[in-house]
C-alpha cells in the first residue's frame, strides 16, 4: 500500500472536514523516525532546538546551517509527515533576493517540504515572494520566540483589545499572502478561536486552547526529555522519559564500578588454541 503522504491540500481539507491535524517537533533521526510511527501528521524541525538541544536561552542564536543539519537528519527519517523547518533569526528580514536564497538552502539542502516564518503584516511580503516562487509557507503569529525580547518575555498574546485587533490583522495579512497554515502561539482561548473562524486556511495552535484546527507540542517537553525540567501550563506530559533515561544510566554506572557488566553473556571468547597464541600460553611454541 502507498504511504498517506500528508500535503497542504490534505491539511486544507483537513479543516474542512473537522478533522485536526497533529504536529511535533523533531530534531533528528531517530525522534522523527517514532514520531511518523506514532501518526503524526506534521513534523516541525523548530528553531526550539536552540532551547531544548543546545542549551540557549533563547532560539535567536540557532544557525541557517544548523537549521538544515537538523532538517536532514528529519528528512532522512520519515516518508509520510509533513516536514517544514523553521527560517532561523534574521534569514528572511533582508532583501527579497537574500531571503529567497536562505529558503533556497533550506528546501534544497534540508530537503523539507515548507518553512516556517514569525511575524504578521510586517513579513507579509516576504511570505508572498516565497509563495510566488513555489515555496509552501507555514505563518506563526502570537508569542514569537525571536521576537522575545522585543514582546518583553514570554507572555500570553491577544488578552486586550490592541493585541487581538493586531493578531487578527496578522492572521489575515498571512493567509492574503499565501500562506498555507498559521501557527499560533501563547494566544488566548477566545481570540483563538475567532481567527480559525475568519481563515480558509488551517490554525496550528500551542498554548492557543482547543478550537484551532490542530496542535503542536515541542517533543522534549511532552515526553519530559529535558534537564532540568521547566513545567509548562499549556504542555501535557505524555511520558517521562527524562527519569527512565536517568535511571538506566545510574543503573550501569553501578553495573560498571561494581563489575557487574559486562557479564559472560556480553562477553566474546576466542578457540583456545588461538588465546595461547595471543597471550603467551601455548607451551609448545616456547
Amino acid at each position: 500500500m502507498e504511504p498517506k503522504k500528508m500535503s497542504t491540500t490534505k491539511m486544507k481539507k483537513m479543516k474542512s472536514e473537522g478533522i485536526p491535524i497533529s504536529m511535533i517537533t523533531a530534531y533528528d533521526y531517530p525522534s522523527a523516525k517514532l514520531a511518523e510511527e506514532a501518526g503524526v501528521d506534521v513534523i516541525l524541525v523548530g528553531d526550539s532546538l536552540g532551547n531544548v538541544v543546545q542549551g540557549q536561552q533563547s532560539t535567536l542564536p540557532v544557525t541557517l546551517d544548523e537549521i538544515i543539519y537538523h532538517t536532514k537528519m528529519v528528512t532522512r527519517a520519515v516518508t509520510e509527515p509533513f516536514v517544514v523547518a523553521d527560517m532561523p533569526f534574521m534569514t528572511y528580514h533582508g532583501s527579497i533576493d537574500q531571503s529567497l536564497q536562505n529558503i533556497g538552502r533550506l528546501m534544497r539542502e534540508g530537503l523539507c517540504k515548507a518553512v516556517k516564518m514569525e511575524g504578521g503584516t510586517e513579513i507579509a511580503h516576504t511570505v508572498e515572494a516565497s509563495v510566488k516562487a513555489g515555496v509552501p509557507v507555514m505563518g506563526h503569529i502570537g508569542l514569537t520566540p525571536q521576537s522575545v525580547y522585543q514582546i518583553g518575555g514570554y507572555k500570553v498574546q491577544g488578552k486586550n483589545s490592541e493585541q487581538a485587533k493586531k493578531l487578527l490583522e496578522d492572521a489575515k495579512a498571512l493567509e492574503q499572502a499565501g500562506a498555507f497554515a498559521i501557527v499560533l502561539e501563547l494566544v488566548t482561548d477566545e481570540l483563538s478561536e475567532q481567527i480559525t473562524k475568519q481563515l480558509s486556511i488551517p490554525t496550528i495552535g500551542i498554548g492557543a486552547g482547543p478550537h484551532c484546527d490542530g496542535q503542536v507540542l515541542v517533543f522534549h517537553d511532552m515526553l519530559q526529555y529535558s534537564s532540568p525540567l521547566y513545567p509548562k501550563k499549556f504542555v501535557k506530559t505524555y511520558a517521562n522519559i527524562g527519569d527512565s533515561i536517568r535511571k538506566g544510566i545510574a543503573e550501569y554506572v553501578n553495573d560498571v564500578k561494581s563489575r557487574s557488566f559486562p557479564a559472560a553473556e556480553h562477553t566474546f571468547h576466542a578457540e583456545l588454541e588461538i588465546a595461547g597464541h595471543l597471550y603467551g600460553g601455548d607451551k609448545k611454541d616456547k
